[in-house]
């Protein structure tokens, strides 16, 4: 275990970042979280913490958060499946992240984590898990947010090379309490839970608790070899099984419906030329449809190795992300 002391968090506001943030004040370590101007701080309330605000696109504010910070927790991302303008994701997640790490050096930092995501990893996509070494390059990465994360990925190991002391996670779905947002895995619960999902497509995920994920990334700053890789993943589940956990949870039936692919290009179009005109997220894109033909399994045999990670059931996470969902009023009680 580490000698504990101030630790900066980043994305501390946001669904993994708050639970990584309660994670590390259970180890005993002071945290101080880098929060924007305005933004919502339901998910911090209460905790004992110094805020710095700033923002990854300002160096500037990431100098001066880093200041007195002996370790350094970066979850904070841009994370949109679509964007009207992937230079400004590219600025917060590549260039953001790049900032931070090298702000935290000049600080003196000692130890640091980067939470990547599995979107930057090598995909095998038949059923076979994925691992830290599966070939991966920027041409075979779908869509814009994992795009940006592969990139980042390597501009961060990059700066663990040049001598930055730095750890990379790579979670893979994150379930459970304070998905605010939500996620795109939590919409896709809380459709399920509220009967709005008549139908899905046959893909596959892996799903894992956000405590677990969160225990992993300080696993990471205790453990973590530096410029190495770890998955924080659970249970791979078909799209079938997982709605089918969820509709037993809420007692309703599960989606019976299964669409193709190909039967959903045509609304994929007609959201993004909505999205360009109207300036709203599209219900559904060609990206998502194309990441959707492969199943997104990985390995957490790496962490469980190396940082004595572990994972819970896949059953309990979405049990624990119902039960806030509900009591946040986002599902009927």
């Amino acid at each position: 275990m580490l000698d504990t002391g101030l630790t900066l968090v980043t994305g501390s506001t946001g669904f993994v970042g708050s639970a990584v943030a309660r994670a590390l004040l259970a180890r005993g370590h002071a945290i101080r979280l880098l929060v924007r101007e305005g933004s919502d701080r339901s998910n911090i309330a209460g905790l004992p913490a110094e805020l710095a605000v700033g923002d990854l696109k300002e160096p500037a504010s990431l100098e001066r958060a880093a200041v007195g910070c002996r370790y350094v927790v970066h979850v904070a991302a841009d994370y949109r499946l679509w964007v009207p303008d992937p230079e400004a994701m590219n600025r917060a997640n590549v260039d953001g992240s790049r900032a931070l790490f090298l702000a935290a050096q000049a600080a003196g930092a000692q130890r640091m984590v980067y939470c990547s995501s599995v979107a930057a990893l090598g995909l095998v996509g038949d059923g076979t898990p994925g691992t830290e070494t599966t070939p991966n390059s920027l041409e075979k990465v779908i869509g814009v947010y994992k795009k940006s994360k592969y990139l980042a990925e390597q501009a961060v190991l990059a700066l663990a090379r040049d001598g930055v002391p730095v750890v990379i996670v790579n979670p893979s779905a994150p379930i459970g309490p304070r998905d605010i947002k939500p996620t795109p895995t939590g919409k896709m619960i809380t459709d399920t839970a509220a009967g709005r999902m008549p139908a899905y497509v046959d893909t596959g995920l892996n799903v894992v608790h956000v405590d677990d994920v969160a225990q992993g990334h300080v696993l990471a700053l205790e453990r973590g070899r530096v410029g190495e890789c770890y998955i924080l993943g659970g249970e791979d589940m078909g799209m079938q099984s997982l709605l089918a956990m969820v509709a037993d949870i809420v007692g309703r039936k599960p989606p019976r419906v299964k669409l193709p692919v190909a039967a959903l290009y045509p609304l994929a179009l007609a959201s993004e030329g909505l999205a360009k005109v109207a300036g709203i997220e599209p219900i559904v894109t060609r990206d998502i449809l194309a990441m959707a033909k492969k199943k997104m399994f990985f390995s957490s045999a790496k962490a469980q190795a190396e940082l004595g990670y572990t994972y819970r059931p896949a059953r309990e996470a979405v049990a624990d992300a119902i039960a806030w969902f509900r009591d946040a009023g986002r599902l009927p009680a």
